[in-house]
């Protein structure tokens, strides 16, 4: 089900469904593998942007609820105050992963959470408020 996504190439700015940014996958794969509300595009917003990028991400935040990694969060990447990525969490053979898109690959993977996590200083995972 995922091979769909991890087929797709990075493009800033990008909504699906063969190029995708880490903000456009993240909507895509929570509203189309898992059924969860469709999120504001931030189509405008470019990983050239940090501090609109943090904005957007301030927005969405106070609508969401901070969680552990479960299918659907969001998990928000941090440099300092800056939030510089964000990822989706998903199930992969049972077991929780966090698949991503970044501007330094030429497609989307995904990474079990301990691998995720130890490539940043900090990773804030958030949820649809219940």
């Amino acid at each position: 089900m995922i091979e769909k996504y991890l087929n797709a190439t990075y493009e800033d700015g990008a909504r699906g469904p063969a190029r995708y940014d880490c903000w456009g996958l993240v909507r895509a794969v929570r509203h189309e593998l898992l059924g969860l509300p469709l999120l504001p595009s931030f189509g405008a917003v470019r990983n050239t942007m940090p501090a609109a990028f943090t904005r957007a991400y301030e927005e969405q935040a106070a609508l969401m609820e901070e969680c552990q990694p479960e299918p659907g969060a969001i998990a928000a990447v941090f440099r300092g105050r800056i939030v510089i990525h964000v990822a989706v969490i998903i199930e992969v053979d049972g077991a929780l992963a966090v698949l991503e898109i970044r501007n330094d690959r030429t497609s989307a993977r995904w990474l079990r959470i301990p691998d995720f996590e130890s490539r940043y200083l900090r990773v804030i995972y958030y949820r649809d408020k219940l």
